[in-house]
């Protein structure tokens, strides 16, 4: 039950709180006096059994109060913080196993362990996304199909533990990007507008696009203003996406170039980084990092919150303030007895 701006648990417990007033109905200790004018005025003593009252009555009230179970629900909180939101789209397919910056194709026969790229792609992430404290992040891995593993979120622990899941595993054969360019688009959909989008693509490799996925890449990446950052995992160092003169004649049609062209064409911000070294990519996550903080509108979740320890804490302190009267009670009659 929610009234008053917080959530009850146990709400029927408040019926109980007219027990509160109890201590306002003690029997009558009250001495017949022949003559009232042998009675003293004594304003400190009337001023101290009226505070013992209240002291009574603060105790029940908050015990009853507690054991209702008060909470302050769930808030969502909007505040200025620099950064951006980031789709991840980590390519998944079998490629990504292959060890990371080799000097020749022949070298990436043996696959998998710590020097894979997917491995390597992972441990800089991690670096990058906790070093960004405002960003709001998605994920998306893709191979033969596109999974939208993540929604955008600000919970660093999930996206973490997400990229360390992707890590896990062998690759698969194809790879699908124009279906996970489009699903990392996806994410933003129905999204409010909160500062600078962008799509961190991880990948060792491109696809050739047909005209439809292109035109509707184009249109979702303009109307939703999201730009592009490409990390390129270079299989072989001497290879670059943009051609020049003394070209090897196996680089001049590959996908990756195709697909560099077609970034650089449907006018959204784009930049390729190629990464040749793990120098090269630390750099490109750097660089990334120095860019896109911009001034963002971050929404935060505060947690649900319960109340009733104060209220607790609130009668344990009355409840001794009360014991103590009476343990002064007992020295005095003690004293006076004597």
């Amino acid at each position: 039950m929610n009234f008053s701006g917080l959530e009850w648990f146990n709400a029927w417990v408040l019926v109980l709180l007219p027990l509160a007033l109890l201590p306002w109905f003690n029997h009558n200790l009250d001495k017949t006096v022949a003559w009232v004018e042998l009675v003293p005025v004594d304003p400190l003593s009337r001023f101290f059994n009226i505070g013992l009252k209240l002291l009574a009555t603060l105790v029940i009230a908050a015990l009853v109060l507690a054991l209702a179970g008060p909470s302050l629900p769930e808030q969502k909180v909007e505040r200025i913080g620099e950064g951006a939101e980031i789709v991840l789209l980590l390519d998944r397919s079998r490629s990504m196993d292959s060890p990371f910056a080799v000097k020749h194709q022949a070298a990436a026969v043996s696959v998998g362990g710590d020097n894979s790229k997917r491995s390597v792609a992972r441990d800089y992430l991690s670096e990058f996304i906790k070093n960004r404290p405002d960003d709001r992040f998605g994920f998306v891995f893709f191979s033969t199909k596109s999974v939208n593993l993540l929604p955008l979120t600000y919970d660093k622990e999930a996206i973490l533990a997400t990229i360390d899941a992707n890590a896990l595993g062998k690759g698969l054969s194809d790879t699908n990007m124009a279906e996970a360019l489009l699903s990392s688009a996806a994410m933003f959909e129905g999204q409010a507008y909160r500062g600078s989008r962008i799509v961190l693509l991880v990948s060792d490799g491109g696809q050739l696009l047909s005209h439809e996925d292109k035109e509707t890449i184009t249109r979702l990446y303009r109307e939703m203003n999201l730009g592009i950052y490409w990390i390129y995992l270079k299989s072989n160092r001497e290879m670059t996406l943009e051609e020049s003169d003394d070209d090897n004649l196996l680089w001049v049609d590959i996908p990756e170039r195709k697909l560099h062209k077609f970034f650089t064409s449907i006018g959204v911000p784009y930049r390729a980084f190629e990464a040749g070294s793990l120098e090269a990519f630390a750099e490109a996550l750097a660089e990334i990092d120095r860019q896109q903080y911009q001034t963002l509108i971050v929404e935060e979740t505060l947690p649900h919150e319960p109340k009733a320890d104060a209220l607790l804490w609130l009668a344990l302190l009355a409840l001794l303030l009360l014991a103590a009267s009476h343990v002064y009670t007992f020295w005095g009659v003690k004293k006076a007895h004597e």
